[in-house]
């Protein structure tokens, strides 16, 4: 009723033509976040475990150094890979695979889905999953928006796809440059079990690779001094 009501208003506001236009815009891609709740933002307590995650990539040379930080320590995450950059990169998704890392889907463009309508936000979905499946042996069983955003045509495909909808419960750097010291502060300030961790692996902000490469040891190492232990978004999901 409430959101009625604020169309109402706008559409009184900016005139009717475009009123309605931002009513259909507000209910197709602003009004479906209200069920993200219903989505992954973390896993089961059980084990005192956490899923470090990794997005934008694959990059040919970030991703690369990230592999090596986590084979180091024997660690193994989920990487929720761009379609159309792992088109330029597959021997680095097969490397991601291959170390026993989970491949997860970021869409096939990174486009946030507030600009994709319903035909694009299948394509999205179904390309990224297509190709992903094909360069890693299994196709992805789960998948996060670019940015965050949602819209209402996601939902139904991602049933189409057996996908699930997978979020953050940590997130050390968004929008804003956050230094690597920074981030292994927030991440180790904010560490509980099931906790899903956002990072990124290629550029979406300016320099968060290089940040990431900085951060990533001294964070692997202070949550294991804490007392947890790593594993992918599906495990966490699976004991939950």
């Amino acid at each position: 009723m409430r959101a009625r009501r604020s169309a109402a208003v706008i559409a009184r506001a900016l005139g009717w033509g475009a009123g309605v236009g931002v009513a259909a815009w507000i209910g197709y891609a602003w009004l479906p976040h209200l069920v993200t709740p219903l989505c992954a933002w973390r896993g089961g307590r059980a084990g005192r475990r956490v899923a470090l995650t990794f997005d934008d990539g694959p990059d040919p040379a970030w991703t690369e150094r990230v592999l090596d930080i986590l084979g180091a320590r024997g660690v193994r995450a989920t990487f929720f890979l761009v379609g159309e950059r792992a088109a330029r990169e597959p021997a680095t998704v097969r490397a991601i695979a291959g170390a026993g890392h989970e491949v997860a889907s970021h869409g096939w463009s990174h486009t946030s889905l507030w600009l994709c309508g319903p035909r694009r936000t299948e394509s999205e979905i179904a390309r990224a999953k297509h190709l992903l499946g094909y360069l890693a042996g299994a196709p992805p069983a789960l998948f996060r928006p670019p940015w965050g955003m949602v819209n209402a045509a996601m939902f139904g495909a991602l049933r189409r796809h057996r996908q699930r909808c997978v979020f953050w419960s940590i997130q050390p750097e968004g929008l804003r440059p956050a230094p690597a010291e920074a981030q292994v502060a927030h991440v180790l300030r904010r560490a509980h079990p099931g906790a899903i961790v956002d990072l990124h692996d290629a550029e979406g902000t300016p320099g968060a690779p290089a940040r990431l490469c900085a951060a990533l040891p001294a964070m692997i190492d202070g949550l294991a001094a804490a007392g947890y232990g790593f594993a992918t978004v599906g495990e966490l999901l699976a004991a939950s």
